[in-house]
C-alpha cells in the first residue's frame, strides 16, 4: 500500500511537469518555424533587390525558398495550421491564429511577419513579441 501511495505522489508531480514540457517544446517548435520564414524572406528579398512577396505562400512556388509553409500553432490557443493574414486589412492583430504577413510596401513593418496570437507563452510573453 505504500508503494502505490509513493507512486501515486510521483505520479501527481510528474503529470503536470510533462505536461508543461510538451507545451514548451510546442512553443519552440513554433518559434523556430518563425524563424525559418524570416530567414527566407530575407533571402527572397535579397533575391528580388528589395521587394518581398505579396504573400508568404509565394516562398513555397517552385520550392525555391520553402518546400511548404511551416506550421503556426500557439500551444493551448490555437490549433495547428498555415493560414496566413496580410497587413492590406487591418494592421491589428486578430488573435485567429496563423502568420500575419506586412506587404506594405514603404510601411514602417514591411516585410514583418509574427505570431498572430495575443496569448502569452510560458515565459509570460505575448506571441506578437517574437
Amino acid at each position: 500500500m505504500i508503494v502505490v501511495a509513493i507512486i501515486g505522489i510521483l505520479a501527481a508531480v510528474a503529470i503536470p511537469k510533462f505536461a508543461q514540457l510538451v507545451r514548451k517544446s510546442n512553443e519552440g517548435a513554433c518559434k523556430g518555424n518563425l524563424g525559418s520564414i524570416r530567414s527566407t524572406l530575407s533571402v527572397y528579398y535579397g533575391d528580388m533587390e528589395g521587394q518581398y512577396p505579396d504573400y508568404l505562400h509565394a516562398l513555397t512556388m517552385n520550392g525555391k525558398y520553402l518546400a511548404a509553409l511551416p506550421t503556426v500553432q500557439a500551444p493551448n490557443y490555437h490549433p495547428a495550421n498555415t493560414n496566413e493574414q496580410i497587413y492590406r486589412i487591418s494592421p491589428a492583430v486578430d488573435d485567429s491564429g496563423g502568420w500575419k504577413f506586412d506587404d506594405l510596401a514603404g510601411d514602417v513593418s514591411y516585410g514583418a511577419v509574427f505570431v498572430n496570437c495575443t496569448h502569452t507563452d510560458t515565459k509570460g510573453s505575448v506571441w506578437t513579441a517574437y
